[in-house]
């Protein structure tokens, strides 16, 4: 009997011991019964090679309103050193999976690019690998013969599903803009839809445009969003030509349509964000920062694990050649055709100065004397002229628009009621505030409002752009003097024979006076 009470009691101690909790910090053994954390099974479990093999890792580097700085505003920061900055932090080439995507207004800038309407920027991004890009407002500033030139030279997409012909309600396909693109990317497929500024009515020369429509965000989306998504689109991604608060307006529905990326342009912004789900970037602008975005995404699951995002300055890349190459080509070319020298500078004109506004409307009047003021819309007036000689190219970047001078006539009310709203953003010349009104420089008289003046406006601000409305509602019959907005300004340069004896400065500033 020994042998068995020994066995019950050694029993009996065990169960008493079982029940008996641990304690405070002691170690708990698992519950075998228990299903691990996620956390856990990811700590306990390494991937296996078939797990391993459904994930892709995707990298999306974002650009936009690069506006033709191939060179970059500063040196070292161009386009052959954003890509040698991107081959250095991602690895970026041809065998790894990537997304160049652009925002849009790719090419009005400086001369490099103005002068040979976009053709030049065209290729450099196709050298740079971009995948495609929206079509901005300004894609539209040299016409849509031009623009459906530059379309077929691209190796890339061109997008925009809010873009509408007004007679049919059709994207315009026929010009080369597609509403989306389906791109396999290391076995992943990847919707990209593009969404254009619904501003452009007026941020490009309205002449241009005046066979387009441009739709609601969100109406376009719902439009295209389930085809791709029929077409078994594992991640929509819509870059667009938007500012902040269109991005807000997108992403309102971007957990309902399933929308994982949303980009921005237009608005120069740096942005690196998510909203309701979706990543949200914009790159800044002249290719002197950029966003980026790393999708890790499971093939498996059908779903993103991961996502990392950021915006970077274009700093410290080493030069690709194959880019930079190009650049060089079209920088020569530049050079050989607008490096004549036509005046001297000893200070530099910074692009936002009173100085510069001055040149531009002064020197109009001085080659049109027949005209009473000049106004000139200052978002028109894209860089400043730096110290030293001073070439056809400077005046390029400062006027990249191919605009012509407008002459119309406008009582002194009208004039006053055309600038209501616009003060803040317009460049006078001919014309000064005296108190509470405004005076001619020319006689110093009070502005009359039964008076008709002689009033030059660029074709762009006669057409509407920028919501200056009321010069064409006004004078409908304006003239179109057919001189180049840019010619006024080289010829009264040219004729002030300036040198570094007798630079241009005190002749500029004089004009203000």
């Amino acid at each position: 009997m020994k042998p068995k009470l020994t066995l019950l009691l050694l029993m009996f101690l065990l169960i008493v011991a079982a029940c008996v909790p641990p304690p405070p910090g002691a170690p708990v053994a698992p519950d075998a019964t228990a299903e691990p954390s996620r956390a856990a099974a990811e700590v306990a479990t390494p991937p296996s090679k078939a797990a391993e093999a459904t994930i892709v890792r995707l990298t999306v580097l974002y650009t936009n309103d690069e506006h033709g700085w191939m060179l970059g505003q500063e040196e070292g920061r161009g386009a052959a050193n954003l890509v040698g900055l991107w081959q250095e932090k991602f690895g970026y080439g041809d065998e790894g999976n990537f997304l160049v995507l652009s925002g849009g207004d790719n090419w009005t800038g400086p001369a490099v690019s103005t002068w040979f309407q976009g053709e030049s920027m065209v290729e450099v991004m196709n050298t740079m690998g971009y995948d495609a890009s929206v079509i901005g407002n300004h894609e539209f500033d040299f016409g849509l013969e031009t623009l459906q030139q530059r379309l077929g030279e691209a190796d890339f997409t061109y997008l925009s599903a809010n873009i509408r012909y007004k007679d049919s309600g059709a994207v315009p396909t026929d010009l080369g803009i597609q509403p989306y693109a389906l791109v396999d990317v290391g076995g992943l497929k990847v919707g990209l839809i593009g969404l254009t500024t619904t501003n452009t009515a007026f941020t490009t020369n309205p002449a241009n445009i005046t066979e387009f429509d441009f739709i609601g965000y969100t109406e376009a989306l719902r439009e295209f969003v389930p085809e791709l998504q029929a077409a078994g689109a594992d991640l929509i991604f819509v870059p667009g030509h938007l500012c902040t608060p269109e991005i807000v307006e997108v992403t309102a529905v971007a957990e309902e349509l399933g929308i994982d990326f949303v980009g921005g342009g237009h608005c120069n912004e740096l942005v690196a964000d998510e909203r309701n789900g979706a990543v949200t970037l914009v790159g800044g602008a002249h290719m002197a920062t950029y966003a980026w975005a790393t999708f890790t995404y499971d093939t498996a699951t059908d779903e993103v694990l991961a996502v990392e995002y950021g915006v970077e300055q274009n700093q410290g890349g080493a030069e690709d050649p194959a880019v930079a190459a190009v650049v060089a080509k079209w920088q020569a070319e530049t050079d050989a055709t607008l490096s004549e020298v036509i005046g001297y500078l000893e200070k530099e004109l910074p692009r936002r100065s009173q100085a510069i506004e001055d040149l531009i409307t002064e020197s109009w009047l001085w080659g049109y004397p027949q005209a009473d003021i000049a106004l000139t819309n200052r978002g028109g007036i894209r860089a400043g002229i730096p110290a030293g000689d001073v070439t056809l190219a400077e005046i390029i970047g400062v006027l990249p628009f191919n605009n012509v001078l407008i002459e119309v006539h406008l009582t002194g009310k009208q004039l006053e009621q055309a600038l209501v709203g616009h003060l803040d953003r317009t460049a006078v010349g001919g014309m000064h505030r005296a108190g509470f009104h405004w005076a001619l420089d020319a006689t110093g008289e009070r502005l009359d409002k039964d008076t008709v003046y002689s009033v030059l406006v660029n074709d762009f601000m006669y057409a509407g752009g920028d919501d200056y409305t009321l010069f064409a509602r006004y004078d409908p019959n304006a003239y179109d003097t057919g001189i180049d907005w840019r010619q006024p300004v080289i010829d009264w340069i040219l004729d002030q024979d300036s040198s570094p004896a007798q630079p241009l400065d005190e002749a500029i500033a004089g004009l203000g006076d």
